[in-house]
């Protein structure tokens, strides 16, 4: 596969993606302006799905679906609470579909997860992880995808980032809300610093802006 660098913009939401998160999640309340938390993750997720699909020759905007968000919720607290899960099938024997037709949602869905043993993950590294993954790119880059939920749980040794897709079986008319252009409203020096943190290897190189997935 041959490298493709987003493009400046998605570089912007990655950067105000990264997450360098307390032990304590705060999924939905971004209502800070020092203190880093998970919302920014997931809406970084959701931009760069949009990304992806857009280089892909998609047409749709994505847009972020809240019944969506309730199964990957769900399945991201079931991996975060039961070690020995590491893939989609839940504690309870729950697959993506079941949990999303349990959300309320209708329409065929795909999911994607990262379970990394730290206190937290960014933005640009689990961009990474699921862009080298070929199953996970090719949900990602699916243009019937066209609406998406994100959710991500944190603890000391341990981080879940579970993102679950839909085709839906009707046209996309009314649920959800165009997916949010800049993640990070409460932008301020603490931002700053995280980019600088997550890509000081290549400003020291003199490489600026430094790319947002690493050239192979």
């Amino acid at each position: 596969m041959s490298y493709q660098p987003l493009a400046l913009s998605t570089l912007a939401v990655v950067a105000a993606g990264t997450l360098l998160s307390p032990p304590s999640a705060l999924a939905d309340n971004d209502n800070n302006t020092l203190i880093p938390n998970n919302q920014r993750l997931n809406n970084g997720v959701v931009a760069n799905v949009f990304t992806m699909q857009h280089q892909a020759g998609c047409t749709n905007d994505v847009r972020i679906n809240p019944q969506l968000r309730q199964a990957a919720q769900w399945h991201a607290n079931d991996l975060l609470n039961n070690r020995d899960l590491d893939g989609d099938i839940g504690s309870d024997g729950s697959t993506p579909q079941s949990r999303a037709d349990a959300a309320g949602y209708r329409g065929q869905v795909a999911e994607t997860i990262a379970i990394h043993p730290a206190i937290a993950i960014s933005g640009v590294e689990l961009l990474n992880q699921w862009y080298d993954n070929p199953a996970y790119f090719a949900i990602m880059s699916n243009c019937a995808n066209t609406q998406v939920g994100v959710w991500s749980e944190n603890r000391l040794d341990r981080t879940v980032v579970v993102a679950v897709y839909g085709h839906p079986d009707q046209p996309d008319t009314t649920q959800g809300q165009n997916i949010p252009l800049d993640p990070s409203p409460d932008y301020d020096a603490s931002d700053e610093l995280e980019f600088g943190n997550n890509w000081w290897a290549w400003i020291l190189r003199g490489v600026y802006p430094p790319p947002s997935i690493a050239p192979r």
